[in-house]
C-alpha cells in the first residue's frame, strides 16, 4: 500500500516568500519583545524569591494596584460605553462639522501626555475653569482618584471609537430595518441585532482602552499628586524605585503588573473569541 505524503504537505500560497517573512517576524519580535521581557524577568527575579515576593506585596505598592486597576476599569468602561456612542453618532448620521468631531476624537493621540495632564491639571484646579465651580460644592478633582479617572478617559476614548466604527460601517442598515418591520422595537433590535454584531468590537476596545490606561504615566502625573497610599498608580512607583535606583524593585513590581494584565487580557479574548463562535452558530 503506497501513501500519499501529498496531502500532509502544506499548501503553495499564491504569493511566494512565507519563509522569509516568517522568519523576519519572528526576529523582529525576538528583538522588540521578547528580549526586552526576558530582560526585565531576569532583573526582577535577580534578587531571589523571598525579596521579589517582599518587594511585590509591600503594603504601599498592593494600595498601587488596587488604585491602578480600579481606575483603569472604570476608565474603561466610560470609555466604552460614550466611545460606542460616538462611534455611532459619527457612522450613522449626517450633520455640520462631522469632519471636525471626527478629527478631534484622535487628539488625545497627537497630544504628548504631559501635554494633556497639564490641561487637565489647569482646568480641575482650584482656581481652573472647572475647579473653581466643582470644589466649592465639595468635589475635588485634582490629586484625587477621581482626577487620575478622568486623565485615563481621556488618552482611553480614541480606542474604543476607533474600533468600532468599522464594525458599524460594515453593519447593514436593511438589518435594522427587517428586525423593525417583524415587530421589533428600537431597544430590541439593537439588543439582538446590533450589539452581538458589534460586541467582539467593543470588546477590544475596552481591552485596549483598559490596557493603555495601565500603562499611563504622562498625564496622570501631574493630576495625580503622587501620594503614597491615596494617588500614587504603579506605573508612578516604578518611576519612584527607578528614581531611587531600586531597579530589581521596579522591574518586579513591573512583572507583576504585566502577569495581571495579560490574564485579563487572555480572558477578554477567550469571550472575544465565544462571541464571534455563538454568532457564527446562530447565523447558520
Amino acid at each position: 500500500m503506497r501513501l500519499n505524503f501529498n496531502i500532509l504537505k502544506r499548501p503553495k500560497s499564491s504569493i511566494p516568500g512565507f519563509g522569509l517573512t516568517m522568519g523576519y517576524t519572528i526576529f523582529y519580535l525576538s528583538i522588540i519583545v521578547l528580549i526586552p521581557l526576558l530582560a526585565l524577568f531576569t532583573e526582577a527575579f535577580s534578587v531571589g524569591w523571598e525579596k521579589f515576593f517582599s518587594a511585590t506585596t509591600d503594603a504601599r505598592v498592593v494600595e498601587s494596584y488596587k488604585l491602578t486597576f480600579y481606575t483603569a476599569t472604570i476608565a474603561a468602561l466610560v470609555n466604552t460605553f460614550f466611545g460606542v456612542i460616538v462611534a455611532w453618532c459619527l457612522v450613522r448620521y449626517e450633520f455640520f462639522g462631522k469632519r471636525v468631531f471626527d478629527a478631534m476624537v484622535d487628539l488625545p493621540f497627537a497630544l504628548p501626555t504631559a501635554v494633556s495632564g497639564i490641561a487637565l491639571t489647569t482646568l480641575y484646579s482650584h482656581q481652573g475653569w472647572f475647579g473653581k465651580y466643582l470644589e466649592p460644592i465639595g468635589l475635588k478633582i485634582v490629586f484625587t482618584p477621581i482626577g487620575i479617572t478622568i486623565a485615563l478617559i481621556f488618552i482611553g476614548l480614541p480606542f474604543v471609537v476607533r474600533t468600532v466604527q468599522p464594525a458599524l460601517e460594515e453593519l447593514e442598515v436593511e438589518q435594522e430595518e427587517a428586525s423593525s418591520s417583524l415587530g421589533a422595537n428600537r431597544w430590541q433590535t439593537f439588543y439582538k441585532v446590533i450589539l452581538p454584531t458589534i460586541f467582539p468590537a467593543v470588546l477590544t476596545g475596552f481591552a485596549l482602552s483598559f490596557a493603555r490606561a495601565l500603562g499611563e504615566y504622562g498625564s496622570v502625573v501631574f493630576i495625580s499628586g503622587n501620594m503614597p497610599f491615596k494617588t500614587e498608580i504603579s506605573t508612578l512607583l516604578i518611576i519612584t524605585k527607578l528614581e531611587q535606583y531600586d531597579y530589581a524593585g521596579a522591574t518586579a513590581v513591573a512583572v507583576v503588573m504585566l502577569f495581571i494584565s495579560f490574564a485579563m487580557l487572555l480572558v477578554i479574548n477567550i469571550l472575544q473569541r465565544w462571541s464571534s463562535k455563538r454568532r457564527g452558530m446562530e447565523a447558520i
